[in-house]
């Protein structure tokens, strides 16, 4: 390490004191303290908190392991642990806001990369902040501007993600998008979630089966269906958004056909938008019935008929 000179001190010291969006990437994890042994038993033992021990530095720890090759620390284990405590313990808004400060900044780590293990970090620290995106809709702790920086960064996150994979034989889940989703969805439920999100939302879903440039095949395209759902769910629904962003798709998914044999990239665009359509219209049966609800399940349904 160079030497720094003292006079730097309170410069850096200020420098780093900075929001987390101005220091991507940089956030400090906690070193693993305890073995798998001491997690296992927690887990046994109906995820009760260690006599003696703190939740949040525990969190911290659990942290450490959202980029685990090890899918037992990663997902079974830390995963687990981490979304049954933030969901039922007593958790300071500060502590909270550091895991989404963690979290958010792990969700820029490597992005743009694909086939390597960089993609656990951001893929697992999706799918924890889907824990905080919840325990919001019932604990309220997220401010206006903090739930806006969530929905961004997850929006960007689904965007952006260049490894697309599902399960890797070798290190187990993967699935990006799927948590990316579920993050999404959660969202979609806050009272904090405007209509002018609405349309945001939806091109988000239709953008990223467009831009994938394959045919997902770990249900993807139904977990990505439920965030629609969610926004047709709510009282204040955009019915005129929904229609415009409805036909759009499939004006543009009715162009793979004007190819004879069509294009595999436009081939694949349809049959993902086809599967995220059938996911919508059967969670819409589901979803408290209200006339705005029935009236765009026959709209997808119309459509579905014509596929």
């Amino acid at each position: 390490m160079k030497w720094i000179a003292p006079a730097l001190m309170p410069f850096l010291i200020s420098f780093s004191a900075m929001a987390y969006s101005q220091v991507p990437a940089q956030v400090t994890q906690a070193r693993p303290v305890h073995d798998r042994e001491f997690w296992l038993a927690i887990a046994k033992n109906h995820y009760a908190v260690p006599e003696g021990q703190q939740v949040f530095p525990l969190l911290h720890e659990l942290s450490g392991y959202v980029g685990s090759k090890d899918s037992e620390l990663r997902d079974d284990l830390g995963y687990s642990i981490t979304t049954t405590w933030i969901k039922h313990q007593d958790i300071p808004t500060a502590d909270l806001n550091s895991l989404m400060d963690e979290w958010c900044a792990n969700l820029r780590v490597g992005i743009g990369e694909s086939g390597n293990e960089s993609v656990l970090k951001r893929s697992f620290s999706a799918l924890s902040l889907v824990a905080l995106a919840e325990r919001d809709l019932t604990k309220p702790f997220l401010t206006e501007e903090r739930y806006r920086r969530l929905l961004d960064d997850a929006l960007a996150y689904l965007k952006d993600e260049h490894d697309l994979r599902g399960f890797d034989p070798q290190i187990g889940w993967i699935h990006a998008t799927a948590h990316t989703a579920d993050l999404l969805a959660a969202l979609a439920m806050n009272s904090m979630f405007k209509p002018e999100d609405q349309p945001r939302v939806l091109t988000a879903i239709t953008a990223r089966l467009s831009s994938a440039h394959e045919i997902f095949t770990f249900g993807e395209q139904d977990r990505l269906s439920l965030v629609a759902a969610r926004i047709v769910g709510r009282k204040d629904f955009d019915t005129a958004e929904f229609d415009k962003w409805l036909n759009a798709t499939d004006v543009a998914d009715q162009q793979t056909w004007k190819n004879s044999p069509p294009k595999l990239e436009m081939l694949q665009t349809y049959q993902n938008d086809t599967y995220m359509l059938r996911g919508l219209a059967v969670y819409l049966t589901m979803t408290p019935a209200r006339p705005p609800v029935t009236t765009a399940q026959n709209e997808v349904l119309t459509i579905l008929r014509e596929r």
